[in-house]
């Protein structure tokens, strides 16, 4: 019943006949009187009016709710759907007395009030559902035989649901649908709920506990990228679908001017469009909506509404009273469905919405002029980011005999007796922390002459400073704390019943790590950039990019690693990014994927990191000895081995150790008072409630903590000392008389942590040791990563090879996509000289079936195939009120640590030195090789930026129609001495990016490849993507109230 752009169709080519010469149809509009005087509904019974076809009876609600179906008025077709209050049965007898045409069935109405029959009558027609199981109680409170809940998950059955899941009242008209989180992203849960004033959810940090009042459904949780799909049918030929923002994301809710919620229409894939159909023809409503999750390239139903018409949409409207007439017409006067060659009223134009937050429309916001001179389109913007601000990462290793931590060993492992055991949640952790308080002495005595006594002391202070590690702050989280239990030992033990012997380990390797923290200092740096992103990153577009992201123009993903303080930077960067509000649960399970394998981990070069730590050894302590050729190392330092050390590193070492004994002792001294407290602390003490919004940082540092002469955060001073004593322990052993150098970064670490965090101790000496070990560290910590530019090749393309391969896949689908755009551009403005706007071979509207019409208005008279396989979100450009639906930009966010900042660094500034590649020049110029030696430090929140434009102007063969511009930040490299004006929120500025080309210079995307390729895992080897995969924008506040969809496009 719709043409290939999404116009209604007509039969015959003919005028309307006047009034009087014909019978009229009478179409009965007997729903309830606040639902028949919508705006909506006003706006499409006046167009049907209009068509001179319909005598239109609203039958009010004294009609429907009083008087007996014998007298309502006589109909030939009827509009008749549930809502509050609504006598559905009574319409379903006055149905089977006068049968007339029902647009809607009524039966079938039926079902959607309880959840269960939905999804049992999609799963019977075939249409996708999220995974879920379900839970029935006949009562509230009823105990349910095969219902299981545990902290992550609930089985239901045998089939368990893991968090992140939604629970889902049975009940259709019941709106209360929770989400609840996993406790590895800080747990929670987020109710959302019918629209009040401006939230339609609330995220409830305490409660983990799923409800037992009555009976729910429980699925899977689908990560949609913060955006949710309405689809609107009128009749199984035609739907409509808006994207709005998600309210599992901040609970805000985004309002027009006039205060309606802000939705963008969006085009269905051909999969999309047959789900519409089966829905409609499956509840037999012919004016349906229904909810549609887009997740990992697939499409899923949701829910499903019954009648439902969009909101502010003249075009909407006047295609729905067009297919509406066909219907009734076909129904009960087929000689009257005639082709219309005009509509009878006058179409109404919705004005076209401003680009940016201002309602200053700019054509070209994200155009600029490029280096020679032409314009140039922003296409695509990739960043590599290191997380904020964290605690110190810290461990515990020990060997652990006693059956009560062996035997939670196996209660955690299977029972495997040669399995190791990782405690990762809360009761896990307090099952190790209950065990642990059993076995920590209940005195204190010094330490004894002999060796025996020497290691009973350690091993009861090592077991004093677990406890204490997991007493911190009051709370748990596998987030930031986990423990390992690795059997090391093991006897045959004669079972009780029988002469068969079973294995039980009798020793273990008891590994606690905890740390890592991201700082309240961290989260507002994360959140801080995130918005200076947003305005600096888009050329042109400031608040724009608001405005590009609201209309499913902006292809956003973000990734992290497994890392706790690397998800929580991802997230917080996020919100600020998309103005989000809220707490960081919803954000982060929403909008960040974790990607493990590629941003994770140094094992792969582990063997070339040793053998470089070895080698610096050497340099350092020979290099009073031999030192370097002056001339070489003035000239280009970077290139000498163990470049950066300082000639007196010696010296430096020691002088370091004896400073970090000086701010040890002083800590022990702090600690004194503490420990004799913890001493005297009954043994079976609980832990104060449990508290997960502080495990996710505090938004501002802990002033009552600092007032009171405590360390900032949840350290301790018992915590704070361990930290400091097992630096001074690992740093110099004195029976060989030999430094550790890898110890110096740590070193560093807590010295800059407690200057920024805890100066208020004032400790004397820690700004000395300050200075000492960041002299060291900036020597140390570049050469871990390979000795010279060579050896940091081979280490960086070990660490950032899965990295530096995908963003090579994402810079050629830009172009790839880019490309296609242009080509069909070109081919419509040669053929029919259409419009910019018009140039999507792919806006076919909402057309479901294959049929090809002629359409009413002679101007959109462009048809495709049906059957193109249509694979990417976008835009409808006839229904949004955009100038420029053609404008695109793809960005991908990359969260990660240390490591793969400085191999991704080291690739690009020495790439040009691999054997493949003799004779290329550089990427980046001698003067920023010098700058980044000169750096050495990569700091929180170091980020490396490739921004890709396109040059309109050039030819698609040329090579220069891509360009790739190369930006880096240190991040919050100043040093703590000389921010002081940051100093009193703990908190150092992020340092701007700076170019790494020379002014003049032109990267293209085709000499970025070939220089990367030799470091980069081949695009064949990267496991089959789904097509599409999940799209991660939003809809947001900020931009003049627009709000957010999202675009979904390719597969990377």
């Amino acid at each position: 019943m719709v043409n290939g752009e999404g116009e209604v169709e007509r039969e015959h080519e003919q005028e309307p006949q006047q009034p009087g010469m014909f019978k009229k149809v009478v179409l009965g509009v007997c729903v309830m009187e606040k639902k028949a005087l919508s705006g909506p509904m006003a706006q499409i019974l006046d167009r049907l009016r209009m068509f001179g076809e319909f005598e239109i009876i609203i039958f009010g609600d004294h009609v429907v709710l009083h008087e007996p179906v014998e007298k309502w008025p006589l109909c030939d077709c009827l509009i008749a759907f549930y809502s509050t209050g609504y006598p559905l049965d009574k319409a379903e007898a006055y149905a089977a007395l006068r049968k007339p045409y029902l647009i809607n069935q009524l039966k079938l109405q039926h079902l959607l009030h309880d959840r269960r029959k939905v999804y049992a009558r999609l799963e019977e027609f075939g249409i996708p559902t999220p995974n879920y199981a379900l839970v029935s109680r006949n009562f509230p409170y009823e105990e349910v035989e095969n219902f299981v809940e545990e902290e992550d998950y609930v089985e239901i059955h045998g089939k368990r649901i893991l968090k992140p899941f939604v629970e889902k009242p049975v009940d259709g008209d019941n709106h209360s649908v929770m989400i609840y989180y996993p406790s590895s992203a800080g747990g929670g849960m987020k109710e959302l709920f019918r629209k009040v004033g401006n939230r339609s959810s609330e995220f409830r940090p305490n409660i983990r506990r799923v409800r037992r009042s009555g009976s729910y459904i429980y699925e899977e949780f689908m990560p949609t990228g913060g955006t949710d799909v309405k689809v609107y049918t009128v009749g199984p030929e035609y739907a409509h679908a808006e994207a709005r923002k998600s309210p599992v994301v901040d609970g805000v809710v985004m309002r027009s001017a006039d205060g309606k919620e802000v939705r963008y229409p969006v085009l269905l894939t051909p999969a999309e469009k047959q789900m519409a159909r089966d829905v409609c023809v499956a509840f037999g409503q012919g004016v349906c909506g229904f909810d549609l999750l887009r997740s990992q390239g697939r499409s899923y139903v949701c829910d499903v509404n019954g009648w439902s018409f969009v909101k502010n949409s003249y075009k909407y409207y006047d295609d729905a009273a067009c297919v509406l007439r066909a219907m009734f017409l076909e129904a009960r006067a087929p000689h009257l469905n005639v082709k219309l060659s005009c509509l009878p009223w006058t179409r109404v134009e919705q004005p076209l919405e401003a680009e940016d937050g201002n309602s200053i429309f700019k054509q070209e916001s994200s155009t600029r002029t490029g280096t020679f001179g032409r314009s140039e389109e922003l296409r695509c913007v990739i960043a590599v980011l290191r997380h904020g601000d964290r605690t110190p990462k810290q461990k515990v290793k020990m060997r652990v005999t006693q059956d009560r931590l062996l035997s939670l060993m196996l209660k955690y492992n299977g029972g495997r007796p040669r399995s190791e055991a990782k405690l990762k949640s809360a009761v896990q952790l307090q099952d190790f922390l209950d065990a642990t308080r059993m076995l920590v002495p209940r005195t204190r005595s010094g330490k004894e002459s002999s060796d025996s006594e020497a290691e009973a002391w350690e091993h009861a202070e090592k077991l004093r400073h677990v406890k204490a590690v997991l007493e911190e702050g009051g709370h748990f989280s596998g987030i930031y704390r986990k423990v390992q239990l690795k059997p090391l030992k093991w006897t045959k033990v004669p079972m009780e019943e029988d002469d068969v012997e079973e294995e039980r380990p009798i020793e273990a390797l008891m590994v606690l790590k905890y740390g890592g923290v991201l700082t309240h200092a961290g989260r507002k740096q994360a959140e801080e950039l995130g918005r200076s992103f947003r305005n600096g990153m888009y050329p042109g577009e400031g608040t724009g990019l608001l405005r590009l992201h609201s209309t499913y123009r902006h292809d956003l993903k973000i990734y992290s690693s497994d890392e706790g303080r690397v998800q929580m930077s991802a997230a917080a960067f996020a919100k600020g990014l998309l103005d989000l509000e809220g707490q960081l649960t919803p954000i982060l399970v929403s909008l960040v994927s974790k990607d493990s394998p590629m941003l994770d981990g140094l094992e792969t070069a582990s063997i070339e990191m040793e053998e470089a730590k070895t080698k610096l050894y050497e340099v350092t302590t020979l290099s009073e000895k031999q030192p370097l050729s002056s001339s070489l190392k003035s000239e280009m330092p970077w290139m000498v081995d163990g470049g950066g050390m300082p000639e007196n590193s010696l010296e430096l070492m020691k002088k370091l150790v004896e400073l970090t004994r000086i701010v040890t002792a002083q800590v022990k001294l702090l600690c004194k008072a503490e420990e004799e407290r913890l001493a005297s602390t009954a043994l079976n003490e609980e832990l104060p409630p449990y508290d997960q919004a502080r495990a996710l940082g505090k938004t501002n540092m802990d002033v009552d903590r600092i007032a009171a002469g405590l360390p900032c955060g949840s350290e301790g001073f018992l915590l704070m000392f361990a930290r400091w004593k097992k630096l001074e322990r690992d740093i110099y052993n004195e029976r060989k008389d030999r430094y550790d150098i890898s110890k110096v970064p740590d070193i560093y670490d807590s010295a800059k942590y407690d200057l920024l965090h805890n100066a208020h101790l004032k400790l004397q000496d820690l700004d000395e040791l300050y200075k000492v070990a960041k002299r060291l560290a900036d020597g140390v910590i570049p050469n871990e990563y390979g000795i010279n530019p060579q050896h940091k090749l081979i280490i960086g393309a070990k660490i950032a090879r899965r990295l530096l391969g995908k963003i090579l896949i994402d810079l050629r689908n830009t172009r790839e996509e880019a490309i296609s755009v242009a080509e069909v551009k070109q081919k419509l403005e040669s053929a029919d000289g259409l419009l910019p706007s018009r140039l999507h071979k792919k806006h076919e509207g909402n057309r479901i079936s294959g049929k090809v019409r002629v359409a009413v208005d002679s101007s959109r008279q462009t048809c495709t195939n049906e059957d193109e396989d249509d694979t990417q979100y976008r835009l409808d450009p006839k229904y949004a009120n955009v100038r420029t639906p053609e404008r695109h930009v793809r960005t991908r966010l990359y969260f990660t640590s240390e490591s793969h900042i400085h191999s991704l660094i080291n690739i690009i500034r020495y790439c040009h030195l691999d054997d493949s590649l003799k004779g290329e020049a550089g990427l980046v110029s001698d003067e920023d090789l010098q700058r980044i030696f000169e750096i050495k430090e990569l700091d929180y929140l170091t980020h490396i930026v490739l921004r890709m434009y396109e040059n309109t102007a050039v030819s698609l063969e040329d090579s220069r129609r891509f360009r790739i511009e190369l930006m880096f930040s240190t991040g919050a490299s100043l040093s703590p001495l000389e921010a002081t004006p940051r100093n009193r929120d703990h908190t150092l500025p992020v340092m701007p990016p700076d170019t790494l080309q020379e002014e003049g210079s032109y990267v293209t995307l085709d000499r970025l490849e070939k220089l990367m390729r030799p470091f980069a895992m081949p695009a064949e080897d990267f496991p089959p993507a789904s097509n599409p995969q999940g799209f991660s924008g939003l809809f947001m506040k900020g931009g003049g109230g627009f709000g957010v969809g999202g675009f979904q496009g390719g597969s990377s």
